[in-house]
C-alpha cells in the first residue's frame, strides 16, 4: 500500500506554479527525502499534502485518504513540523506539547506519559518548564518535533527539521527518526543538509521549480551521476541556474 499517492498535483499561486504536474508514490513505512533548492515547491507540497493548501489541479492522498474530500481524517492520521514552528511563546516546552497533544483528544494520562517520553527523546532536559520564548532556535526545532509526534501519527512530514540545531542535537534527532521507521510509519523529511539526507532516506526525491527531475536510492543516484555524494546530484540537476548568474 502506498501511503502518498500524487497524481498530476499542480498548484499554482498569481505569480508562479510551484507545484508542476507531479506524479510520485511513497510507500507506507519509507523514510523518504524531498530535496530542492530555495522556492522549488518543497514546503507547498508537504502543505498541500496536509491539506493546508488545496491543489488546483490533479489528485493527492494520504494512506488513502483524499486531501480535500478526506481533509479532517488526514489530520487526525499525520504529524507535521513546519519550516516556520507554530508554538505558544508564553507557555513551557511541555505545556506546548501537552496542549497540541489535546487537540487530538488524548486521555490525559497517556498525554502526560507521551510528553514525559518525548521530552527525554529530544533532550529538552532542565529547559523544560521555561518558557518558549526564552529557547534557542534548536530547542524550539526540538519542542516542534515533540509537538508533532505526540498523538503517535502514521504519517509524520519533518519541514526542515534541524535547522538551528547544533551537531549533538541532530544526531540525537536522527536517532528519532529512523526510531520513526523502525516502528513502521512514513516519514517525509526535507532539508538543505543533504548529508543528513542521504544517511536517512531510503529513497530521494530531487524537485525544481516544482517539478520531480530525479527519483531514486541515494546510491542510484550517485551511481547515475558518476558524484561521490548526493550533495554533488544534487549541485549538479539543480545548481545550473546560480551558476549562470554567477
Amino acid at each position: 500500500m502506498y501511503s502518498i499517492e500524487l497524481q498530476n498535483l499542480t498548484k499554482r499561486f498569481e505569480d508562479k506554479t510551484a507545484i508542476d504536474d507531479l506524479t510520485l508514490t511513497i510507500n507506507t513505512g519509507e523514510l523518504f527525502g524531498l530535496l530542492g533548492p530555495n522556492g522549488a515547491g518543497k514546503t507547498v507540497t508537504i502543505k498541500t499534502l496536509c491539506g493546508i493548501l488545496k491543489p488546483t489541479s490533479g489528485t493527492a492522498r494520504v494512506n488513502g485518504f483524499d486531501v480535500i474530500k478526506d481533509a479532517e481524517k488526514i489530520h487526525r492520521i499525520i504529524g507535521l513540523c513546519p519550516q516556520e514552528p507554530a508554538y505558544y511563546g508564553y507557555l513551557s516546552g511541555r505545556e506546548n506539547i501537552e496542549i497540541f497533544g489535546t487537540f487530538h483528544g488524548i486521555e490525559p494520562k497517556l498525554l502526560r506519559e507521551r510528553t514525559t517520553q518525548l521530552i527525554e527523546a529530544v533532550g529538552l532536559g532542565s529547559d523544560t518548564d521555561r518558557r518558549a520564548s526564552k529557547y534557542s532556535g534548536g530547542m524550539i526545532r526540538r519542542v516542534s518535533l515533540a509537538m508533532a509526534l505526540v498523538h503517535d501519527p502514521a504519517v509524520a512530514f519533518l519541514d526542515e527539521l534541524t535547522v538551528a540545531m547544533d551537531p549533538q542535537s541532530r544526531h540525537a534527532t536522527w536517532d528519532i527518526i529512523r526510531n520513526l521507521k523502525k516502528r513502521g510509519k512514513t516519514v517525509i523529511l526535507t532539508s538543505h543538509y543533504i548529508e543528513e539526507v542521504e544517511a536517512l532516506a531510503d529513497r530521494v526525491g530531487i524537485i525544481d521549480n516544482g517539478k520531480l527531475i530525479a527519483l531514486g536510492t541515494p546510491t542510484e543516484l550517485k551511481q547515475e551521476h558518476n558524484a561521490a555524494s548526493l550533495e554533488d546530484v544534487f549541485i549538479a540537476m539543480t545548481g545550473r541556474k546560480i551558476r549562470e548568474a554567477a
